[in-house]
This record gives C-alpha cells, sequence and structure tokens, in this order.
C-alpha cells in the first residue's frame, strides 16, 4: 500500500513539477492523475511494467482506501473558511451571487451542449 501511495504522489509531483516548469494553465494534479491513468492503461497492455505498486490491483486498492476516506481531506478546506470568516461577512452577498451566477451558467451550458449534441446525432441517424 505505501509504494502504491507512494507512486500516486510521485504522479502527483511530477505533473506539479511539469506544470509549474512549463507555464501550463493546468492544476498539477489534474497532469499527474492523466499521467497515472497512461501508467494504467500501458500496464494493461505491457507485462513488463506491472511490476511493483503497478503490479496486481495496490493502486487501486489504495485508491480506494482513500476514497473511502475522501471527507477527511475537507478538513483542512473548513479551517481555512473558518479563518477567513471576516472576509466571508465584508463580502459574502458577491461571493453569494457569482456562486448563483456561475450555476446558472454552468446549467446552461449543459442544456445547450446537451441539446447540440442531441440534434447532431440525430442528424447522423438520418439517413
Amino acid at each position: 500500500m505505501l509504494a502504491s501511495l507512494g507512486l500516486i504522489l510521485l504522479c502527483q509531483l511530477i505533473g506539479e513539477a511539469v506544470v509549474r516548469g512549463l507555464g501550463l494553465p493546468l492544476p498539477g494534479p489534474v497532469l499527474g492523475l492523466l499521467l497515472l491513468l497512461v501508467l494504467l492503461l500501458v500496464r494493461d497492455r505491457v507485462a513488463l511494467i506491472a511490476r511493483g505498486p503497478l503490479g496486481g490491483d495496490g493502486v487501486e486498492t489504495t485508491s480506494k482506501g482513500l476514497l473511502a476516506h475522501l471527507s477527511l481531506l475537507f478538513v483542512p478546506a473548513g479551517v481555512g473558511v473558518v479563518q477567513k470568516l471576516d472576509l466571508l461577512a465584508a463580502h459574502g452577498i458577491a461571493i453569494v451571487l457569482v456562486l448563483a451566477l456561475s450555476v446558472v451558467v454552468t446549467l446552461l451550458a449543459t442544456v445547450l451542449t446537451f441539446r447540440l449534441v442531441s440534434r447532431l446525432l440525430k442528424q447522423q441517424d438520418a439517413p
């Protein structure tokens, strides 16, 4: 489990280093997750790589353990919010308005995308 956790964290570290080094507008952990995905896909095709933490279900078991305790990872974020209560009091209405507006825009974009894809699929099905 430690080796699998080390591999997950190493992928995150590599992703963070690449993003910072190249100045990419992408979170480092996202790039690290993509790297881990590529490693897992290659592992399934190349038996030589399926050793150590990539062998068996080590990474999968470790990730399931992390996901089972995901709620604990929100504690630091909650503490950060409590530390900034003065900012929330000063700008609370603006934050709520921006959050509500972003939810509405996201929902509209989702509906429009769904309708566009639905129309494109109907056009492809029609002879």
